[in-house]
């Protein structure tokens, strides 16, 4: 089941029921996801390398926005590459810091202060434990990625952090690694996160509710190496919140899709109405401009020099592995011969006229 033609099917019905609650960039993102590969939409113009062969073929532009099930599969696996670049000799955790519910609504209507709000609370959290933490009192590193959903897709802001069990002080170059199995209590974690939380915002003179429960959630696990965590937080990173092979189908109004359960593993189904369905979706665009992933400390993207050191002293892999082939983009193959295709012209539209500075083959083609 497509996802752009339950777009198609009930865009209008949901703008007008939940007219209120739209903002621009939730309409942004349903024009965007309609049109992704469209056949009157964009198209790009690719030629044959092999010029004996001068084959020419027209592609439809994927719409490129972030929470397009079909766009942006090979920006998430170098994301992934990246990342595992980066692997240390130690311990990794999985830490997830959880929102109340009470605090949700007002999440919801202040996105952007809110998930910062939880960025900058995580950040400075971590650093202080890590500092004042007897077996590693130095400058920590991690990777923080925001998640505003539940698998089947309710609003549930949290932020899952990928963490190794060690530090390394920036003033004597000491590496040092806490041994497997604990890293910080998850209680205190949670203490700790929600009065920071709450005192931030104060300062920037949000409301906090009057039911705020005393006790948050704070889970802390181990992840081993790090291999897993960090694909599963790089799968749901650009795809979306929904593959579409997990639409079912689309009867009568009414939309079933699929999910795992957290806790028992096993695949569920959901049918809610093509309104509410998209509703889902649209409770998870993110802000225009807001970066869903941070890295921090010695695993920032401007520590390169420092993670190839410590990767050269501690002897992961030869230090030449910097220079790490990343997957390159799916090659286009000519139909004809085989042979790959090179794009020659874009934003090209089949059934109006094109401007003939693109290039001369293109305007032959389109029979200019």
């Amino acid at each position: 089941m497509l996802l752009s033609t339950i777009i198609k099917q009930f865009a209008d019905s949901f703008r007008h029921r939940y007219a209120k609650n739209l903002l621009p960039g939730h309409t942004k993102a349903l024009e965007s996801m309609a049109g992704c590969r469209h056949e009157h939409g964009p198209h790009m113009l690719a030629q044959c390398a092999n010029h004996q062969c001068d084959t020419t073929a027209y592609i439809p532009h994927s719409c490129g926005h972030r929470n397009c099930p079909h766009c942006q599969n090979h920006e998430s696996q170098q994301w992934i590459e990246q990342q595992l670049s980066k692997r240390l000799p130690c311990q990794y955790y999985l830490i997830t810091f959880t929102l109340p519910e009470q605090l949700r609504d007002l999440a919801w209507k202040n996105q952007k202060t809110v998930y910062s709000l939880m960025f900058v609370t995580v950040q400075d959290l971590l650093k202080s434990f890590t500092k004042n933490d007897k077996k590693l009192g130095g400058a920590p590193g991690f990777i923080a990625v925001l998640h505003t959903q539940t698998r089947s897709l309710d609003y549930h802001p949290h932020i899952h952090v990928v963490m190794p069990g060690a530090s390394i002080n920036m003033q004597t170059s000491l590496w040092r690694v806490k041994s497997p199995g604990y890293l910080f209590s998850h209680k205190a974690l949670a203490k700790v996160f929600r009065a920071r939380f709450l005192q931030a915002l104060k300062e920037n003179k949000l409301p906090i509710p009057h039911d705020c429960p005393k006790q948050w959630v704070v889970d802390c696990k181990e992840a081993g190496n790090g291999d897993q965590a960090l694909v599963y937080l790089g799968r749901y990173l650009y795809r979306g919140v929904i593959r579409e092979k997990d639409i079912l189908h689309c009867r009568d109004g009414m939309v079933t899709f699929r999910y795992r359960h957290a806790k028992s593993g096993e695949d569920r189904t959901r049918t809610v109405t093509g309104e509410y369905f998209l509703y889902l979706l649209m409770l998870h665009v993110l802000p225009r401009g807001f970066r869903r992933a941070r890295s921090y400390g010695f695993l920032h993207s401007c520590s390169k020099k420092l993670i190839l050191f410590l990767q050269m002293v501690l002897r992961v892999v030869p230090w030449r592995s910097l220079a790490r082939n990343l997957k390159q983009r799916p090659t286009i193959i000519c139909p004809a011969c085989g042979a790959a295709m090179v794009i020659v012209a874009t934003m090209l539209y089949r059934h109006r006229p094109v401007r003939p500075d693109c290039t001369g083959r293109a305007a032959e083609v389109l029979g200019m």
